[in-house]
């Protein structure tokens, strides 16, 4: 039986609709916004630094706009709900604490990179700064798998649920969703791919607060707040939970939920410090603004999986195996709940037809606007770290563009195939989620070491990553082995067994690294090898500071006033180092804090305590949910609009003098 049978409730040309038509108008939309920016605004995307890099001048809002759209991958919402299906509650709490931990961490190696290599365009330049050749290729390695298998895992997910909803094949999906992506990716760059971005996130918020409200506040068969509690409450009853206190969907106590909180603390670190395009928007942010985009990215995405899952992973617990699941009328099978099909169970059940396509414009919007995040990244690591570093180091701007176009389209097909190669294996979403971190986590302590720590060697670096790759990969098949007594996709995807492999990665990485380390550490590394990265970036980025002039490139990589700039760039450059340093304490003491708060201060204390929410207590946590929401939808859609006022102002002016212009041409023609 497919993983979609008896769900298929729109039908076949509504998935291609959806796939095809909203693909091609963001790429329309891509084509008009590049041809605004390119008429009315210094920054050409022509330029490889505009293109990659958006000039090193996002602000804070816009980037935490596209840190969300970015995390907000198929994952977030059908996995943050298959779990909250699974264990209860504490699913939805547990997805979201374990992968927002990660971006606050990055707030402090945004500003890091901003110190010691401003000018890059990839975190792996540094490597290469530091370590050569070798060390180079081994961590261009792990990020280009992380990359693979995360664009890979979107399309299975959202393929997937085409398939369930609308029949499509699963195989023309896969192709299908990159393509729209690839398209305005080219057109754009990363600037304009941060306003697509930002059109997600837009619509991705008034669906989740379109679902929220009519769950609780509209429909007859949940009941409101009451309603629901009762719903779980009689759940948990009829079908306990195995490791939750009394069996309960409303507990924090959950054995296998804080199982999965330690596979996706491990997991999300290769997914954010391995990929490029975590690093890109740091590269891309303001320098005296990137502890706070990262910081406020963090805040509102924890919002989004736990009210998604918090709304439709609860309602299907609730409405499961009643007569009130008419497209699962004998509830939902392992395949499917592996599959991430609990939360459209749960969309389909309350809100037919119309919650069906809702459910899809909102799982492609996760799936392209990750997809575009990683398709510029990867194209990034393709075009510096590869074809630049290593074929051709004196490689003209316009030549980088082009590069950075093909690799684009490169790696849409390639990310297709993967997919296509998963489904024809049988990896699930489920079990791309769980066995990411394995293969990646092992390199996270060694980069974050390079960029943290002078002492660390290459030999440290490198021994550190493929050592913690090994002991995951060893870990895994032997807990899969002794523990399930055989080797198959069903044992090697249990939650034991993914545990052990992604926490040997995680935890042997660094500390393979650190050992090495002291037996012999690196006492002269100097950071300004690290800064010399990319002059000419460092030349027309300061030339835009210094002289407010556009940033121009020319084949020969120099700006024209370049010669004059010496003096003024050395003290720009003391200023804002001694502003990262202060930003750098506060995103310690920051990231600190508020990673505590939600691993440690709020879950730990009611998982020891056995808590069973009341009906009190429950009310509070789904309001505050939605309360979490409303500041979420303020960070990421109201403060980008606030902050690009002036710009929107100054195109609106120019579009009226151009349409003005033309219109005082055509009657003069006419009195001709």
């Amino acid at each position: 039986m497919s993983s979609s049978e008896g769900a298929q409730v729109l039908p076949l040309g509504v998935g291609y609709a959806v796939v095809l038509g909203i693909g091609f108008v963001f790429a329309l939309f891509m084509m008009f916004l590049s041809t605004l920016q390119n008429r009315y605004t210094n920054f050409k995307i022509a330029t490889s630094e505009e293109f990659n890099t958006a000039s090193r001048s996002v602000k804070p809002g816009l980037i935490a706009s596209g840190i969300v759209s970015a995390w907000t991958w198929a994952a977030t919402l059908l996995q943050s709900s298959t779990v909250t299906y699974e264990y209860g509650i504490c699913g939805g709490y547990y997805y979201a604490a374990g992968a927002t931990l990660q971006i606050f961490l990055m707030a402090i190696l945004a500003v890091r990179v901003k110190m010691i290599a401003p000018f890059c365009h990839t975190y792996l330049e540094i490597i290469h700064a530091r370590y050569g050749n070798t060390a180079h290729f081994v961590f261009a390695a792990f990020g280009l798998t992380t990359n693979l298998i995360a664009s890979s895992m979107m399309l299975v997910g959202g393929s997937a649920v085409l398939n369930a909803f609308t029949g499509m094949n699963m195989y023309a999906a896969n192709f299908l969703i990159p393509l729209g992506v690839a398209l305005y990716v080219i057109l754009g760059g990363l600037r304009a791919t941060f306003l697509c971005d930002y059109s997600h996130t837009l619509i991705l918020m008034i669906i989740l607060f379109y679902f929220y409200f009519y769950t609780y506040a509209e429909t007859g068969l949940i009941g409101g707040l009451d309603g629901m509690y009762e719903l779980l409450r009689k759940a948990g009853q009829e079908r306990p939970v195995s490791g939750n206190a009394e069996g309960s969907y409303l507990t924090l106590k959950s054995n296998l939920g804080l199982v999965f909180m330690a596979i996706q603390i491990a997991g999300s670190f290769g997914n954010c410090m391995l990929d490029q395009g975590y690093w890109q928007r740091a590269i891309a942010s303001k320098a005296h603004t990137a502890v706070r985009a990262y910081l406020m990215g963090g805040i509102a995405w924890f919002a989004v999986p736990i009210t998604f899952s918090t709304t439709m992973g609860l309602a299907a617990v609730a409405l499961a195996n009643s007569d009130r699941f008419p497209y699962y009328p004998e509830g939902l099978s392992s395949a499917q709940i592996s599959a991430g099909l609990a939360a459209p169970a749960g969309v389909v059940t309350l809100l037919s037809k119309g919650g069906a396509t809702a459910m899809l414009i909102l799982l492609f919007m996760a799936v392209t606007s990750a997809s575009s995040s990683e398709m510029i990244a990867t194209s990034s690591i393709l075009t510096f770290d590869i074809y630049q570093i290593h074929f051709r180091p004196d490689a003209s701007p316009e030549s980088l563009v082009r590069v950075s176009h093909v690799m684009v389209a490169v790696w849409a097909l390639v990310m297709s195939c993967v997919a296509c190669l998963w489904n024809g294996i049988g990896f699930s979403l489920n079990w791309l989620f769980l066995f990411i971190g394995t293969v990646t986590t092992g390199a996270v302590g060694p980069v974050v070491l390079t960029v943290l720590w002078r002492k660390q060697t290459k030999l440290a670096a490198i021994s550190g990553a493929l050592g913690g790759l090994s002991v995951g990969v060893i870990c895994w098949l032997v807990v899969a082995k002794m523990h399930f007594g055989a080797l198959t996709v069903e044992t090697t995807g249990q939650m034991y067994s993914m545990l052990a492999g992604n926490l040997g990665s995680f935890c042997s990485g660094p500390i393979i690294s650190i050992i090495v380390t002291l037996i012999k550490p690196d006492t002269s590394f100097d950071w300004s090898q690290t800064r010399n990265i990319n002059p000419r970036g460092r030349l027309l980025v300061q030339e835009a500071k210094v002289t407010g002039s556009p940033m121009t490139e020319t084949s020969s990589g120099h700006s024209d006033t370049a010669k004059r700039l010496s003096d003024q760039v050395d003290l720009l450059h003391i200023e804002d180092y001694a502003t990262l340093e202060k930003s750098f304490r506060v995103a310690v003491a920051a990231a600190v804090i508020m990673s505590f708060t939600i691993i440690i201060l709020i879950p730990i204390p009611m998982f020891l305590s056995h808590y069973v929410f009341s009906l009190t207590f429950f009310k509070a946590w789904v309001i505050i949910c939605i309360i979490w929401l409303f500041i979420a939808a303020s960070i990421t859609s109201v403060l980008p609009l606030w902050e690009s006022r002036h710009a929107m102002a100054d195109i609106g002016r120019g579009l009226l003098r151009d349409v003005f212009k033309q219109r005082r041409k055509q009657g003069e023609k006419h009195t001709v």
